[in-house]
C-alpha cells in the first residue's frame, strides 16, 4: 500500500524515520482509507468464487436478478477503478518520501529497504493466504520506477498515461491473432474463461478443503500473477498510474490544492468519459454473451481504458470533499483507515480466506454476489471502527509498524504519547 512516511532531518549523517503525525497530508490519507474499502467490492469476488468468475461472470453464475445489479454496478463503478487509485497513490507516496529525503539529505537507500520489505511482506500474502496480492506487483514497480521520480509532471504525465495504454493494446492484438491459434492453445484459453464442470468441482474441492491442500494451488497461482500476468498486465498499468500519481502529488492534485473549479471539471471529464467507455464494454460483452472469443481479450479493452477515466474522476469527487469538509465524520474514520492501509488490505484477506475457505466457514461457492456485498459492507463497517480506535491508542497499525521497524532497522515507538 503507498505511505507518506517521510525522513526526519537529524545531524549529519542524516538518520531515517517515520512520518510524524504533523506531517501527513490528510487528503491522501482520506483518499487511502476511500481506495482500501473500495478494492472489497472486487476483491470479494476472488476470495469467494472460483477464479475464473472474477473476469466472466457466466463461469459460475447465471447474470439475473440481484446478482446480475451487483455484477453490474461492481464491474462499472469498482472493477480496476479503486487499484487505479491505489497504484496512484503508490506514486505519490514515492515523490512525496523523495522530496523530504532529498530536502534532508537522507540516503535513497531507504526507499530500496522498503519496497524489499514490502515485496517479502507481498510474497507471503500472495502464497500462503490470497493469490491476489497486489503488493508484490507495487513493490516490483517500486524498484524499477523510483529513478524516474525527478522528472518534470508534464513527462511524468505522458509518460505514466502511455504505459497504461499498453495492456489494452496487447489484449487487442491477443483478441485479433485468436483465430489464427493453434487449436490446442484456444482450446486452453476457452478452459480458462469458462472453465468445464470437472475443473469448477476440483477448485472448489481444493478451497473448500484444508489449508495444506490449499497451499500449492494458492502458491502456483500466485506465481502466474507475479510473472506473466504482471509482465502483462501490472508492470504496464500499475508503473504507469504509479508515475501520474508523482506527477498528480507534485502539481498538488492528490493533496487537495487545485481550484475547486480543476476538481469539478477533472470529475465531470474522467467519470463522462470513461463511464460511456466502460458501459459500451458491458454492452460489447453482453451481445457476444460473454463468448471466450470476444471477451477474454477485446472485451476487457474497455474497462481497462474507461477505467482511468473513472479513478481519476472519483480521486476528484474526493478532493472536493476534502476541500468543503464534507461528511467530517466519515473523512476522520477513512483517513484512520487510510493511515491503516496495509493492515486493513491484509485483515481483509484473512477475514474473508476464513469465512469462504475451508480452513474457516469454508463458504467458497455458496454465497452469491448479494450475499458478497453484504459482508462487504459488515467490514467496511468494521475497518471504520476500528482504525480510529486503534490509532488513538497507538501510533501505526500493526502491520504498518513491522513495515517501518524492518525498514528502517530498529523498532519504532508504538504507543502513543499522552498529552502532557
Amino acid at each position: 500500500m503507498t505511505t507518506t512516511d517521510s525522513l526526519t532531518e537529524t545531524a549529519a549523517p542524516a538518520r531515517t524515520a517515520p512520518v510524524r503525525a504533523g506531517e501527513r497530508i490528510a487528503a491522501l490519507d482520506v483518499l487511502r482509507g476511500f481506495a482500501v474499502l473500495g478494492i472489497l467490492v472486487m476483491n470479494v469476488q476472488s476470495y469467494a468464487m472460483i477464479e475464473a468468475a472474477y473476469l466472466n461472470p457466466t463461469a459460475n453464475d447465471k447474470l439475473e436478478g440481484a446478482g446480475l445489479w451487483v455484477w453490474l454496478i461492481s464491474h462499472v463503478f469498482f472493477d480496476t477503478k479503486f487499484i487505479a487509485i491505489f497504484s496512484t497513490l503508490f506514486g505519490a507516496g514515492m515523490a512525496l518520501m523523495s522530496e523530504r529525503a532529498a530536502a534532508r539529505g537522507a540516503s535513497v537507500a531507504v526507499h530500496y529497504r522498503r519496497q524489499f520489505w514490502l515485496l517479502i511482506i507481498g510474497l507471503a500474502h500472495a502464497h500462503l493466504i490470497w493469490y491476489g496480492d497486489i503488493l508484490v506487483p507495487y513493490a516490483l514497480c517500486g524498484f524499477l520506477l523510483y529513478s524516474l521520480r525527478n522528472l518534470h509532471p508534464s513527462r511524468l504525465l505522458v509518460a505514466g498515461f502511455a504505459m497504461t495504454l499498453v495492456p489494452p493494446l496487447l489484449f487487442t492484438l491477443f483478441g485479433l491473432s485468436v483465430p489464427s491459434m493453434p487449436t490446442e492453445v484456444r482450446d486452453e484459453l476457452a478452459a480458462g474463461w469458462a472453465p468445464p464442470v470437472a475443473d469448477v468441482e476440483a477448485e472448489i474441492a481444493v478451497y473448500t478443503g484444508g489449508y495444506l491442500e490449499q497451499l500449492p494451488v494458492r502458491s502456483a497461482t500466485a506465481i502466474g500473477m507475479e510473472t506473466s500476468v504482471f509482465l502483462i498486465l501490472f508492470l504496464w498499468r500499475c508503473g504507469g498510474l504509479m508515475l501520474v500519481g508523482m506527477a498528480l502529488f507534485k502539481l498538488g492534485v492528490l493533496s487537495a490544492r487545485s481550484s475547486p473549479a480543476t476538481y469539478r471539471r477533472m470529475a465531470a471529464t474522467g467519470l463522462t468519459v470513461g463511464l460511456a467507455i466502460v458501459l459500451a464494454g458491458v454492452l460489447y460483452n453482453a451481445r457476444h454473451e460473454f463468448a471466450f472469443e470476444h471477451s477474454t481479450f477485446q472485451g476487457q479493452t474497455f474497462n481497462l481504458t474507461g477505467s482511468l477515466g473513472v479513478a481519476l474522476g472519483f480521486i476528484a469527487l474526493v478532493m472536493l470533499a476534502v476541500q468543503n469538509g464534507w461528511l467530517p465524520g466519515l473523512q476522520r474514520r477513512l483517513a484512520a483507515a487510510g493511515r491503516m492501509a496495509l493492515s486493513n488490505y491484509i485483515s481483509q484477506s484473512v477475514i474473508c480466506t476464513l469465512t469462504f475457505y475451508g480452513h474457516g466457514f469454508g463458504l467458497f461457492e455458496q454465497v452469491g454476489r448479494l450475499g458478497q456485498l453484504a459482508i462487504v459492507v459488515a467490514i467496511w463497517v468494521l475497518q471504520l471502527l476500528w482504525s480510529p480506535w486503534w490509532l488513538a491508542r497507538f501510533r501505526f497499525g500493526p502491520l504498518e509498524w513491522l513495515w517501518r521497524s524492518l525498514t528502517y532497522m530498529k523498532f519504532q515507538p508504538m504507543a502513543v504519547r499522552s498529552p502532557a
